[in-house]
């Protein structure tokens, strides 16, 4: 019986799909004299919730588009520093002070700085505040706003049990340091990393959490930006490598192994260091990829209710529009879940490099 019903829904969208792409033909050669009707462009619609930009859209309607405008902070060579707000690009339609966003090309996105002829003449060191850094701004108001309130909790309920937000966070912040910090990195040397390690922990957590909040001023990608997860990753290399000994370096350049796997080629030493350079990495691309993965898949299934509008007519939008909110509640809901896990993971992983960092001589 599932089979038939899967073997029906498959044929009905397929004729649904052919008929709706013969409806698009029809209407793109029957355009008339005014001109053709601005169509939904589901992949900029998709990249535009993903990517970067230097205004915040909360909407659009019809052709008005509500937006934030962000300080953009440039310095060029010619022009020196430059500091005004996103809005004098009017949604990047226009020039300011001979810079301008643009719309395509290998600078794509990007502002550019123009001569008088209006030639691209180069690209200016951008320190722009974007919408991801905005979002960093944010979450850090809320983690300041939570563990200042749960600081100042513990300090006036002391030797009494928790309450309130405390009570919320605290069972998270002692399995961090009991099942995540002591196993990996060691009971003698874990309390000189949990600062690091709850740091990362719920920063990745809650900018996880508020990218999922559909609602200015939340909503940002950030753990979605492969930018953010670098620096997160770096900040673990680094910290990693500043609290090493000399046998974690002798196990690197000369490990215990036979001497022909050292010898003329040094191949167990490039294994070793090569592994050095792949956990950083792991850790960023693992993060930005499951984050950004979520992200892409409601906005997807969003856009399905605007190309099915589009080719098939209101109606079939409409049809859509109920199984496209019902897998992106369910995709919502999922991305909750990994959401933690992903802040558990990149914590772990971590912690296991600390505890790594730092071997016992055999």
């Amino acid at each position: 019986m599932t089979r038939i019903i899967q073997s029906f829904l498959v044929i009905l969208f397929a004729v649904l799909f052919c008929t709706g792409v013969s409806r698009a033909n029809e209407a793109d050669s029957t355009a008339t004299e005014g001109g053709i009707s601005k169509k939904f462009n589901a992949g900029k619609f998709v990249i535009e919730h993903v990517s970067d930009s230097y205004e915040w859209h909360i909407a659009t309607f019809g052709e008005t588009e509500i937006s934030v405008p962000l300080p953009i902070i440039l310095y060029s060579s010619t022009k020196r520093w430059n500091v005004f707000m996103s809005s004098q690009f009017h949604h990047g339609h226009e020039t300011y002070n001979n810079f301008r966003i643009e719309a395509e090309g290998k600078n794509e996105g990007k502002i550019v700085e123009l001569n008088d002829q209006g030639e691209v003449l180069s690209l200016p060191v951008d320190l722009s505040i974007s919408k991801t850094v905005a979002g960093i701004f944010v979450s850090v108001i809320v983690l300041l706003f939570i563990f200042l309130s749960i600081a100042k909790s513990a300090k006036q309920r002391v030797n009494q049990a928790p309450s309130g937000m405390q009570n919320l966070f605290e069972p998270i912040i002692l399995f961090v340091r009991d099942d995540v910090a002591k196993p990996a990195i060691g009971e003698k040397r874990y309390e000189r990393f949990m600062p690091f390690l709850l740091t990362v922990f719920f920063f990745i957590l809650i900018n996880n959490l508020l990218g999922l909040i559909p609602v200015f001023p939340f909503g940002a990608n950030v753990t979605g930006n492969i930018g953010v997860t670098m620096v997160l990753a770096l900040f673990t290399f680094f910290v990693t490598t500043f609290n090493t000994n000399k046998h974690y370096w002798k196990e690197i350049y000369n490990p215990e192994v036979p001497w022909w796997l050292k010898y003329p080629i040094p191949l167990m030493p490039i294994v070793e260091l090569t592994g050095v350079i792949t956990k950083p990495f792991v850790l960023m691309v693992r993060l930005f990829a499951n984050i950004l993965a979520g992200h892409l898949i409601v906005t997807v299934f969003v856009s399905l209710i605007f190309i099915f509008a589009q080719i098939m007519g209101i109606e079939a939008g409409l049809g859509v529009s109920v199984i496209s909110v019902a897998f992106s509640v369910f995709m919502l809901l999922l991305d909750v879940l990994v959401s933690f896990i992903q802040a558990y993971v990149f914590t772990l992983l971590s912690a296991l490099y600390f505890g790594m960092a730092s071997p016992e001589h055999h």
